[in-house]
């Protein structure tokens, strides 16, 4: 190996490594359960399953940080991510809504998926389970059409 590639290698791990220094902070803010999406709105159990698996990672207080979380700059994406479909829908803050952004979420929940909007692509990437079946998305749909 030449010199030049040595020192770009050596210059290459060592920003690596720099950058993991860089955390950006992975929280689970703590909420009430009296207030969730579950508790308030009392989705059938298909539904609760279709949110709990496809959508709760990112959409409430209950994110489960995967390993990528912790390496940046995957770690930086992923916390932005969250922070900014907590701040769009949080499903643990459901009662702290008004009635008009619950039927409004509830609206869009159903356009999104029927659009392959929600759950994301990059998510749906890693997360194949998340990924919803056409029934999932007519249950959920109903679901969202019954409520309002």
């Amino acid at each position: 190996m030449g010199k030049k590639i040595k020192l770009a290698v050596f210059v290459l791990v060592g920003l690596v490594a720099v950058v993991q220094l860089i955390q950006p902070n992975r929280t689970n803010p703590s909420s009430d359960p009296a207030v969730s999406f579950e508790t308030l709105a009392k989705p059938p159990a298909p539904v609760k399953d279709i949110v709990g698996r496809s959508c709760m990672d990112c959409h409430s207080n209950q994110t489960v940080w995967p390993w990528y979380s912790r390496v940046a700059p995957a770690s930086w994406l992923v916390v932005h991510d969250v922070s900014e479909a907590r701040e769009v829908l949080n499903f643990s803050q459901w009662g702290r809504m008004s009635p008009e952004k619950q039927l409004q979420a509830l609206r869009n929940m159903c356009e999104d998926v029927k659009d392959g909007d929600m759950p994301p692509f990059q998510y749906k990437l890693i997360h194949r389970a998340a990924a919803l079946q056409p029934d999932e998305v007519a249950a959920l749909c109903q679901f969202t059409s019954r409520t309002h």
